[in-house]
């Protein structure tokens, strides 16, 4: 029987990817030299526009919007696209920067690339990076594929019940703001010797920032907002986690999730030896630990945790039926986690502009973020903080019931706010 014909470009780039990745783990040593004519294929451009389309996001500093693309006719695009890549007149521009304000008062800047520009990015990043995969230690689970963080949180607790009786937590100072381009360039040189997609890389770091009309370059980061700069990114640290790998296995178990990661360790000399390998690494790659946020932490007694990944960890007192006492490993959200989920709440449901929405808008609205919450935050160990969240989130739904009904007094709405969350089928973070 003849094997089914693929026909769509999201099949025929999965085939593309599976065989490139199969190659490159064949040979772990080999360099990748036909690669950009993969990267115009109308079906990688198809799929990299299908990706692009589906993440959304604004306009960069061309003004042009995915809407104006729609409206232009996407296959015009995809076909603009291919043809300046094919005769090789593909420029990037800068990114446009956006300041999104913070609760502290501060800024944080973000960077917003051209859609064409994320398109050509994309389309790269389907070829080369299933080359880099094979190279990608267990220990790394950021913004991969087929990884994420319930995983790494995993890994974690097997590894403080196995034998975790020291931490070290370790925070990168401005990691993507840092990483050295031309150390970064000799470490995709060892997989990708096709002088056009470097050449492609090298534009999209050296395209620089608009702002105010003004562009500035750097030698140091990854192009900010870009498709691709998750994967720079982890191909930089990779070389940590290899090296990891080689002198650091029997220090302690190494996980980390882009530029946030610990390393779990038997004992307190075992720890201190960690921080200094990790020290020594890091300034190998021209990269700073932040002094304050990165701590070794005691864990054997429970007396401490570490936060990570949103979850807090901690050591607790379990009994056997011998009458022996053990500790095993426990994780729930964070103190950090449990704010921004209030703070989300709140925004949603106490301004005044609020209370001409639907009671069912409200639920549906609070559906979506409460299975998420649910399905990320949710251990055996979280239900007191889980249904502490569960009651805010029906007090500020009561407050804005009362406010709706123009009533003085709240909590004289709280029975039929009970009703309503039964009628129109509120869910709970239980």
């Amino acid at each position: 029987m003849n094997a089914r014909r693929l026909t769509t470009p999201t099949e025929k780039v999965q085939q593309l990817q599976e065989k490139l990745g199969h190659a490159a783990k064949t040979s772990k040593s080999r360099k990748f030299h036909a690669l950009y004519d993969k990267v115009h294929r109308l079906d990688v451009l198809q799929e990299a526009w299908r990706r692009v389309r589906a993440n959304k996001g604004a306009a960069g500093i061309d003004g042009e919007t995915l809407a104006d693309i729609a409206k232009m006719g996407e296959d015009r695009f995809v076909a603009e696209c291919r043809e300046r890549l094919q005769k090789k007149s593909y420029r990037p521009q800068p990114v446009r920067r956006h300041y999104i304000p913070k609760k502290d008062g501060r800024k944080r800047p973000l960077g917003i690339p051209t859609v064409r520009d994320r398109v050509v990015q994309m389309a790269t990043k389907l070829i080369v990076e299933p080359i880099f995969e094979a190279d990608f230690q267990e220990c790394s689970f950021g913004f991969r594929p087929k990884r994420g963080a319930k995983q790494a949180l995993e890994q974690i607790r097997k590894a403080c019940n196995r034998k975790g009786n020291w931490v070290v937590d370790v925070d990168i100072q401005g990691y993507f703001d840092n990483i050295n381009q031309e150390k970064l360039m000799k470490l995709v040189e060892m997989r990708i010797s096709d002088r056009r997609i470097l050449k492609l890389i090298r534009q999209w770091l050296g395209a620089g920032v608009t702002e105010e009309g003004t562009v500035r370059r750097s030698d140091l980061g990854t192009p900010q907002g870009g498709v691709i700069s998750p994967l720079l990114a982890n191909i930089y640290l990779n070389y940590f986690d290899r090296l990891w790998e080689k002198h650091g296995k029997e220090v302690g178990e190494l996980t980390r999730y882009a530029d946030d990661f610990v390393v779990v360790c038997k004992t307190k000399k075992d720890a201190l030896h960690g921080y200094k390998l990790i020290q020594a690494i890091m300034e190998r790659l021209e990269l700073t630990l932040h002094p304050e946020k990165t701590r070794i932490v005691g864990i054997w007694t429970g007396e401490e945790g570490f936060d990570f990944l949103g979850m807090h960890h901690r050591k607790t007192k379990a009994e056997t039926g011998q009458n022996r006492v053990y500790y095993t490993t426990q994780q729930w959200l964070c103190v950090k986690a449990e704010k921004h989920i209030r703070e989300v709440v709140k925004e949603r449901l106490a301004p005044p502009k609020m209370r001409h929405v639907s009671f069912q808008e409200h639920v549906d609205w609070l559906n979506l973020r409460i299975q998420g919450w649910k399905n990320y935050y949710s251990t055996p160990y979280s239900s007191k903080w889980m249904t502490k969240l569960d009651g805010y989130i029906r007090t500020r739904l009561t407050k804005w019931y009362a406010k709706k009904r123009q009533r003085s007094r709240w909590r004289s709405s709280g029975n039929e706010v009970k009703l309503l969350c039964q009628m129109y089928g509120l869910k709970t973070l239980l």
